[in-house]
C-alpha cells in the first residue's frame, strides 16, 4: 500500500512539473514546495537526482512538437539538405546557455546548499512577479522581433544573463527569467516564448546529466526498485501534461499578456511566506 501513495506522489509530482516547467511561474519552486508539503519517501539523493531529471520528461514534450524545426536538415528531392537558418537558431540558443551553463557548473553545491530554501523561493516568486507586471505594463507591447531569425547574437547573450538569474536563485523561474529578458528585448510574447522552448533543451538536459556524473563520482549507492518507478512515473507523466500545457501556453498569449502569471507569483509568495511563519510559530 505504501508504495502505491508513493506511485500516486510520483504521478501528482510530474502533473506540477509538467504545468509549471512552461508557464512563468518556477516549476523547481513548486517542486520544493511540494516535497515540503507532500514528501516522497525517498533518499535525499534520489530527491536530488529526481527534482532534475523529472523535468527531462517535459522536456521530450518541445522535442516531439518542434522536431521538425528543431532539426537541422531536411529532405529536399532525396537529398538531405542544410537549413541555414536552424543551425544558425542552434548557435544562439548555446550563446544563450553559456552565462547559465558556467555558473551552474562552478556553484551548483553552493547553490543547493544555502539557496534552496523555503524563504528564497516564495522571495524569487514574488519579486519576478512584480517584474513581469511592470514589464508588461511598460514594454511587452513595443516589440520588434516578431521570428527566431530575428534574434540577434546580442539578444541571445542578454537573454542567457536573464536565464543566470533562474540558476541562482530557485523560484525565479528559467522560462519566466528568459521571458522577461525576451520582452525586454524587444521580442514579441510568441517568439519570446518559443526561445525559451528550445533554450531548455541543452539546459535540462546538462542539468540532468551533471546530477548524474556528480552522484556517480560521490559514490552513491543504487536506486531502490520503487525509486526508478517513481522516477519513471513522473517522468512520463510530465512528458504527457506538457504537450498540452505548451499548446494552452501559446494560445494563451496570442490573446492575454503575462500579468495573470505576475499576480499568481505574488499571492504564491505571500501564501509561502504567511504558511512558513505559521508552521514555525
Amino acid at each position: 500500500m505504501e508504495a502505491i501513495f508513493e506511485i500516486i506522489k510520483a504521478i501528482i509530482f510530474g502533473i506540477v512539473e509538467g504545468v509549471t516547467e512552461w508557464l512563468p511561474v518556477s516549476s523547481t519552486g513548486h517542486m520544493i514546495i511540494l516535497q515540503n508539503l507532500m514528501p516522497l519517501n525517498v533518499s535525499p539523493a534520489f530527491w536530488k537526482i529526481f527534482e532534475v531529471v523529472i523535468q527531462l520528461g517535459a522536456i521530450m514534450a518541445v522535442v516531439l512538437l518542434y522536431w521538425r524545426r528543431l532539426l537541422p536538415v531536411k529532405q529536399d528531392a532525396g537529398r538531405l539538405k542544410v537549413k541555414i537558418g536552424t543551425i544558425e537558431l542552434w548557435i544562439k540558443i548555446i550563446v544563450a546557455c553559456l552565462p547559465a551553463a558556467v555558473v551552474g557548473i562552478a556553484l551548483d553545491d553552493l547553490i543547493d546548499e544555502y539557496l534552496y530554501k523555503t524563504g528564497v523561493v516564495a522571495s524569487a516568486l514574488i519579486v519576478v512577479g512584480v517584474m513581469f507586471i511592470l514589464v508588461e505594463s511598460l514594454i511587452a507591447e513595443n516589440h520588434n522581433v516578431d521570428k527566431l531569425s530575428d534574434i540577434t547574437y546580442k539578444d541571445a547573450l542578454i537573454i542567457g544573463v536573464f536565464q543566470l538569474l533562474a540558476a541562482i536563485f530557485p523560484g525565479t523561474s528559467r522560462s519566466g527569467a528568459t521571458i522577461i529578458g525576451g520582452l525586454i528585448m524587444g521580442l514579441s510574447r510568441k517568439t519570446a516564448a518559443e526561445f525559451t522552448f528550445f533554450l531548455a533543451i541543452p539546459v535540462m538536459f546538462g542539468a540532468s546529466l551533471l546530477k548524474t556524473v556528480k552522484y556517480m563520482v560521490s559514490g552513491g549507492t543504487a536506486f531502490t526498485g520503487l525509486e526508478v518507478c517513481i522516477l519513471v512515473v513522473g517522468t512520463i507523466t510530465a512528458f504527457i501534461v506538457s504537450l498540452w500545457v505548451i499548446g494552452y501556453l501559446m494560445y494563451y498569449i496570442k490573446k492575454k499578456n503575462f500579468k495573470g502569471f505576475g499576480w499568481y507569483r505574488i499571492v504564491v509568495g505571500i501564501v509561502i511566506i504567511i504558511y512558513s511563519i505559521v508552521v514555525k510559530s
